[in-house]
This record gives structure tokens, sequence and C-alpha cells, in this order.
């Protein structure tokens, strides 16, 4: 770690792993700080487009990891978090005192065992998955959970200043499990807020009126403000596909099952995001989850449009 003058953050050496939809921005974020930041991802290109901001392009994540203090994974889902930590040498390539900052939405149970692996080998792991998407991540203001060490998250204060606001939520696979409630309030808001949409629209109002009347009222949301918008414009090039929208759905019903906690809100949206991704939406936005609802209503003879 290179030292700071008067006043200055010390300048981290850091691996990010994904560079994709949100590891670029949060990439570019922290050299923007300052911050050292070699970068890797399956596709190259996604990594060589960080060149131009001060990035350093790895072949392999193994390399981007060896000599840094730091590694940063978003990747997609657990299977690739696992593939690149433990099967693609990351692990193995890292000095006893680095610390794992693992920004992928994964399971809790996956997330722990990542922890107890790492901590064998004197890794120390935090999992921090993110909210706030692709524009939280360019403005850096994420709301990131943290599960783990409470020192070692203080002690990354620095790192997370410079992607948004991080919340220590409990011990390891804590962070996992604030990320799946995340992700249960958005799509059950998502699904609200589309319903809402189809049911002014077939009384005669106007979607974008509508929505333009409940800002600020006791129906605001970031979901209405940002989705509710993508809906009025019919604009539903992804920031958050609706097949990883799916995926941690999923993973909340996993989590439920294991807890015997009936979820009858998030089961329902769950279903109908499965519906959707299975008739080929699964690589559009999540707000996309209207399109799916008005074709199910115009199947029954409905008003959706």
């Amino acid at each position: 770690m290179s030292q700071a003058g008067p006043g200055q953050s010390p300048t981290r050496r850091i691996a990010f792993l994904g560079t994709g939809l949100m590891g670029a921005p949060m990439a570019r974020r922290l050299l923007a700080a300052g911050h050292q930041v070699t970068v890797w991802n399956r596709d190259v290109s996604k990594a060589q487009a960080l060149v131009p901001d001060g990035a350093v392009v790895a072949d392999t994540a193994a390399a981007a990891a060896k000599g840094r203090d730091i590694v940063i994974t978003m990747l997609s889902d657990g299977k690739a978090v696992e593939t690149v930590l433990f099967d693609g040498g990351v692990a193995q390539a890292l000095a006893r005192g680095v610390v794992v900052v693992d920004s992928s939405s994964i399971s809790p149970p996956v997330a722990k065992d990542h922890s107890t692996r790492l901590a064998s080998l004197g890794i120390a792991h935090i999992d921090a998955p993110v909210s706030g998407g692709v524009v939280g991540a360019q403005a850096g203001t994420l709301a990131i959970m943290a599960g783990g060490d409470a020192d070692v998250i203080e002690g990354l204060a620095d790192v997370f200043a410079a992607l948004g606001r991080v919340t220590h939520v409990g011990p390891s696979g804590a962070g996992q499990i604030c990320k799946l409630a995340n992700q249960q309030i958005v799509a059950v808001t998502i699904g609200a807020v589309a319903e809402a949409m189809m049911l002014v629209e077939a009384g005669g109002a106007s979607r974008e009126k509508f929505r333009e009347a409940i800002r600020g009222g006791f129906a605001e949301s970031r979901i209405l403000e940002l989705h509710g918008a993508r809906m009025v414009n019919r604009d539903f090039v992804p920031g958050g596909p609706s097949k990883f929208q799916l995926k941690d759905l999923d993973a909340v019903k996993a989590m439920a099952d294991l807890f015997s906690l009936d979820l009858p809100l998030t089961e329902q949206v769950r279903r109908e995001f499965s519906d959707f991704v299975a008739g080929g939406g699964g690589d559009t936005d999540h707000s996309a989850l209207l399109l799916h609802l008005e074709a199910m209503n115009a199947a029954k003879g409905g008003e959706g449009k």
C-alpha cells in the first residue's frame, strides 16, 4: 500500500474481477479516487475499456490478484465466484492478510463457505453486495451491505467511500441475506408499479401523468422514479437484467424454505419473473415485467397494452 501525503487517503492496490454492467463503473470510481486498479474480465474487451481510465488489464484473474492488497469480485453468481476464486487460482495467488470483497449477489451459505475456506489461507473475506444499479455505481451512491469482521470493514472505509455508503449488517453471510431482502422489495415493488400502470391506463388515465401525480406521496420510491419512467417510456435496455432478478428470487425461495418461512408476495412475483424469463425476457431490464403482465392480460382479453 502506497503512503499518502498530508490529508490524503492511502493508495490501495486493488484487483477488480468482473467489469460488466456494474463492475466497470465501480472500477472507474476506484481509479478516480486514486487507487491502483488491475482488472480482469472473462470478455477481455470489457476490461480493456477501462485502460483509458488508468486500469491495468491482466490476462487471468490470478494474475490480476497477485501482489494486490484487496480483491473485489463482481460476478454473475455463486458458481462464477467459486470458479474464479478457487478453480481459477486467485486464492492461491494471494498473500496472507489480503482482503477479498465479494460484491456479487450470491447465496448466503455459499458466501459463508467462501469465507471459511479463505480464512484457512489467512485471507479475510467480506460479502458486500450492492444496491443502486448502474446509475448508483456511476455516481458512487451504492448502498453496500457488508457481512464479516467489523474491523476489516472499517479498515476498508476509504475504498467503500469511493463506491457509496457501507453498512456493517452482521457476520459472514449477513450482507448476502440483506441483499436478498433488498431484491424482494425491488421485485415486489416493480410488480406493484407495473400493475398500477396497467390499471390507470385501463381506466382512461395517462400513465405518465399518474406517475407525476403520485411523486412525493406515500407511493414514492426509487422504483417509481427510475423504473416507473422506464415503463412510461417503454425503455427496457437492461440495467438489471430480468434473469438476474429471477436468480435472486430463486435464492430468496431457497432461504425461505430453509427457514420455513411463507412469503406469498415474493413467491407470486417470483413465478411471474420465471414465466417472463422462460418466455425470452431474461435479457431485458427487470422493469420489463410490465410486458409480461400486459401480455398475460391481453391473452385474457384484458386492457393491458
